[in-house]
């Protein structure tokens, strides 16, 4: 038995949560950016089981309660159709939200925190690194189901859990502030990344606009579908369940496929600081099209289609955005383990889209390809 003082996960938190048993350890699990996150092994009659803890991270989620109501009734909206299909191993297939004694999504610690806990989905693994275009295809046909699934939800508009979040013209007002207040005095150590955001501003904002003016639908989306929020079957390596759900919220698909491509055909994690080991990588790019697609097809109007390259380039470069603000702002929004770790990770981004810029023309194309490949069937 290990840790079982539980000094970060307060001993009030779980004894709130309606978990039977006996607590044999807690330790601290994942490497997320945002939420602080912990493990627990309970033996319950002798079978031992897990579960996910996390105290949400109040700073960023500024009302943990509508974050939980999203979540409850996305994952309970996944649950009923994955039960109505006959589905096998439903609950490795979405999240299983664990309430509390009285029956809320949440509780509360001495101090204010805000926590909450899922079923640990067991025999799964996420990825830091597509290696082909079959894990490439799944994780995009994972994303696809999932927007699919939450196609036809229906009651009130889902709560805005970031307001913004992706909304390109707002980021760069933020960014000039920084810039201009240059609090941090660090501007003059990212002269050329400044440089490339104010090229590229006008052509970023082209997923927004679109938005903005009804050219493309809203839609109930992900809003962070880096590859590590999939988790991936120990055995037969098929993608099982999308988690991470703070932000599923209303946006646009191409969101989601935006940061599945960023983060899938790049065969480098986003923080590695050799730009010579980043590079666009079509046949990852032709496999995870053709996965999304499969699923997505047949929901997504055209428009949303002939977008989706631009949508990987417009999700890279706001992702570049955030990292260099977060940087000149000294480092507030993501966790850093190194001085300019932030700068290097918005250098990683910028040297995706130069290697997608290089290639533009064979990703449109090939796109093209694939959603003509992938039309729906006509009805009888």
């Amino acid at each position: 038995m290990r840790n079982t003082g539980c000094s970060s996960l307060p001993r009030e938190v779980l004894s709130q949560f309606a978990i039977y048993g006996e607590l044999e350890f807690v330790e601290p699990f994942g490497s997320g950016h945002i939420n602080h996150t912990y493990r627990s092994q309970w033996n319950q009659a002798g079978t031992r089981v897990r579960y996910t803890h996390q105290r949400i991270n109040e700073k960023v989620f500024v009302r943990p309660d509508e974050v939980m109501e999203n979540i409850e009734r996305v994952t309970r909206h996944i649950a009923e159709k994955l039960k109505r299909e006959g589905t096998a191993d439903r609950s490795r297939r979405v999240l299983s939200v664990v309430p509390s004694w009285d029956g809320k999504s949440w509780v509360r610690d001495d101090h204010g925190g805000w926590w909450r806990t899922y079923l640990f989905i067991e025999g799964t693994h996420s990825l830091e690194v597509v290696q082909s275009p079959g894990e490439a295809r799944f994780l995009g046909k994972s994303v696809g189901c999932f927007q699919k699934q939450l196609a036809d939800l229906e009651g009130p508009r889902l709560h805005e859990t970031i307001p913004d979040f992706h909304h390109m013209e707002k980021r760069y007002v933020r960014f000039y502030d920084a810039v201009s207040q240059d609090l941090c005095r660090r501007v003059k150590d990212a002269e050329a990344e400044i440089a490339f955001m104010r090229e590229n501003e006008e052509r970023g904002g082209m997923l927004i606009r679109a938005l903005k003016s009804g050219a493309i639908p809203e839609r109930i989306c992900h809003n962070d579908t880096k590859m590590n929020n999939i988790l991936i079957d120990d055995q037969d390596k098929d993608a099982r369940c999308v988690v991470d759900l703070d932000t599923v919220m209303p946006g646009t698909s191409l969101f989601d496929v935006g940061d599945l491509i960023r983060t899938v055909t790049a065969r480098a994690e986003e923080d590695e600081q050799d730009i010579a080991l980043v590079a666009f990588d079509c046949t990852l790019f032709e496999g995870l099209i053709n996965g999304y697609l499969s699923e997505a097809s047949e929901f997504l109007l055209p428009g949303e289609k002939a977008l989706i390259p631009e949508s990987g380039r417009n999700i890279t470069q706001i992702m570049a955005l955030r990292f260099l603000t977060d940087y000149l702002e000294g480092d507030h929004y993501y966790k850093t383990t190194r001085p300019r770790h932030n700068l290097d990770r918005c250098r990683n981004q910028i040297a995706r889209i130069r290697s997608m810029d290089c290639q533009w023309q064979a990703i449109l194309d090939m796109t093209a390809a694939i959603s003509k490949g992938n039309q729906p069937q006509a009805g009888p």
